[in-house]
């Protein structure tokens, strides 16, 4: 069992015989959901994106509360198990934030960053769970990224674990204020690449410093022109 596997599933639990639709129904939520943010998004627009009656829907979701936490339960989820797959093809921790970072690039593509805003204002038991991965799950994440980098020599020595954890984890979530970065302005992806890279960087000692320049090259000649 890796460190991973010690977290609770957050997926959700189908009882309903006909699992296929309530899928379809928590597929076209979270479609809309990432896209326009939860406030934006009522039940109307859901069945009438699914060209079936909103009656339906409550057949599977009693509210739109439960079906904005069945697509959080999904997406924590496949992000645990994405975040597990960086963690064992990285061939070193510098390797492993880069290979968040371009996994970061694919899941926040479509994603609208008011979506973490109308979580907190609208869905308390939703952003609790929220909270909960943050503080719990991630924050392992990145202290098990840390102490593996400084035993490779990529990270410096002196780093204090806890404090710049803590660190990582509030930065994390500076591209979804849309005071501190409009959309009108700023792109959310490249806002969290930059972030991130910046931590990297702040991480290295200069073997480290030479391996991210090193893995920069790499990536840029990977990716098509």
């Amino acid at each position: 069992m890796n460190y991973f596997e010690s977290f609770p599933s957050f997926a959700p639990i189908m009882t309903s015989p006909d699992v296929q639709t309530r899928e379809r129904i928590r597929q076209k939520a979270d479609d809309l959901f990432m896209q326009l943010g939860t406030r934006n998004v009522s039940m109307d627009d859901i069945a009438r994106e699914l060209g079936m009656s909103k009656k339906t829907i409550y057949q599977y979701y009693s509210d739109k509360d439960e079906l904005v936490n069945a697509v959080l339960d999904f997406t924590l989820e496949k992000m645990k198990r994405e975040c597990d797959e960086c963690f064992e093809g990285a061939k070193d921790a510098i390797h492993e934030l880069i290979l968040t970072m371009d996994l970061l690039a694919e899941q926040f593509r479509n994603m609208n960053p008011i979506i973490l805003h109308d979580l907190e204002k609208n869905h308390s038991g939703a952003f609790k769970k929220f909270l909960h991965y943050k503080h719990e799950y991630l924050f392992t994440v990145v202290k098990t990224n840390m102490k593996r980098g400084i035993e490779e020599g990529l990270f410096r020595a002196d780093l204090n674990e806890d404090v710049i954890s803590k660190f990582r984890l509030e930065s994390m979530m500076m591209p979804f204020n849309t005071q501190l970065f409009p959309t009108s302005r700023y792109n959310f992806v490249e806002v969290v690449q930059v972030i991130l890279e910046h931590y990297m960087f702040g991480l290295a000692s200069s073997k480290g410093h030479a391996l991210i320049l090193q893995y920069k090259e790499e990536r840029k000649k990977s990716k098509p022109i």
